[in-house]
């Protein structure tokens, strides 16, 4: 039988697993890449190749089977679109659907520098406008009727001096929230994070940081305290848990 409190209680160890995979899998692509002669720019060729995150969503896939729900209700690498209502389809990281209820969905993201500045408008961006495209179309009836899906965001951000540092903000006509003033790219992405729950865009978030060297060992943190992997995985399975057995 599926032991849930089993699979919440062991977190910490299968997260460090996970961050594991993800630094090893970098090393991997872009050795691989450097290989073949057409290395892309920067630290593009480690993420190019994607699969970065595929720790952290079997280690969400484990929590779900755990809750007792059958493996069937699962996708993960397959079946993954869904319908949106600006586009028609959007692909997202792992989704579970039972007897034609849109269950939980979950989006799985991460940064590396160099580039902090540009990436962070994208993936900002990225994350409102896929929310946005998925609430719509379950407004407008595209997945279900009744019962509201559970939306998660995981995110993690390389622990460096380039997004530690101060970013400074430009205020030609207005000035900018307060709490972004001085704010470091890891700063930001917490609030942001944050954000996205309070406003109810996501169900919940996670935010994870973790540094090249110290990644390969498995170490991470949890900046804020709302945005833990742990309570994260115990909403996730909070909400699994109500379909399991229905």
């Amino acid at each position: 039988m599926p032991d849930l409190s089993m699979a919440l209680r062991d977190l910490d160890a299968r997260v460090g697993e996970a961050v594991r995979h993800f630094w090893r899998t970098r090393e991997r692509q872009a050795r691989r890449q450097g290989a073949t002669g057409q290395k892309d720019q920067g630290a593009r060729s480690a993420v190019t190749g994607g699969a970065q995150m595929d720790g952290f969503i079997g280690l969400l896939t484990g929590v779900i089977l755990a809750t007792g729900l059958e493996a069937r209700h699962i996708y993960y690498q397959r079946a993954l679109e869904l319908p949106g209502f600006f586009r028609p389809t959007k692909e997202w990281d792992l989704l579970v659907v039972k007897d034609g209820q849109l269950v939980a969905v979950i989006e799985a993201k991460s940064q590396v520098g160099p580039s902090f500045g540009n990436n962070f408008n994208n993936r900002t961006e990225e994350a409102m406008g896929s929310a946005m495209d998925l609430w719509t179309a379950y407004r407008e009836g595209a997945f279900n009727r009744t019962a509201r899906p559970w939306l998660g965001y995981l995110f993690l951000l390389e622990d460096c001096a380039g997004s530690r540092r101060p970013v400074s903000v430009q205020e030609p006509h207005f000035q900018v929230f307060p709490e972004f003033k001085g704010a470091s790219y890891a700063r930001r992405y917490e609030l942001f994070c944050r954000k996205l729950v309070r406003e109810r865009h996501y169900s919940a978030a996670a935010f994870l940081t973790s540094d090249a060297e110290s990644g390969l060992q498995g170490r991470y943190a949890c900046p804020a305290e709302d945005l833990t992997f742990d309570l994260f995985a115990r909403s996730l399975a909070a909400q699994i848990a109500g379909h399991a057995t229905s």
